[in-house]
């Protein structure tokens, strides 16, 4: 499994993003992927996670009502729809996958980490 993270910029606030995981690796199993973010000084924080066939997701808090997690399995990708984004929204977001549905807000319980792309909401 290898997963590659792009899709950040500079946008302003109530802008709309999208970001895309791809997986250019192994793609055999039933991954969950999930998008996690760390803003400068912060702890890296749990945003989204969708199950290996789209059947089921989940959200922070912070994000449910305005970003929207989706996959396409037949072209390895994994996607953020961020909408109405806030000056609190930037950070380094971060794609991951692991195995199992269990723990999805874990970082420690993740295998496979991309590199991280860069998004900014200026206001």
């Amino acid at each position: 499994v290898q997963l590659q993270a792009y899709g950040g910029g500079l946008v302003q606030a109530g802008d709309s993003l999208r970001l895309s995981c791809t997986n250019s690796g192994r793609t055999g199993g039933r991954l969950t992927m999930t998008w996690f973010r760390q803003a400068p000084g912060k702890e890296r924080e749990f945003v989204a996670a969708i199950n290996y066939n789209g059947g089921a997701t989940y959200y922070a808090d912070s994000v449910k009502d305005r970003f929207n997690i989706s996959r396409d399995n037949a072209q390895n990708t994994a996607y953020l729809q961020m909408t109405s984004v806030k000056p609190e929204d930037t950070a380094v977001y971060y794609c991951a996958a692991k195995g199992t549905w269990w723990s999805v807000n874990n970082t420690a319980k993740y295998d496979y980490w991309g590199q991280g792309t860069q998004v900014t909401v200026s206001s």
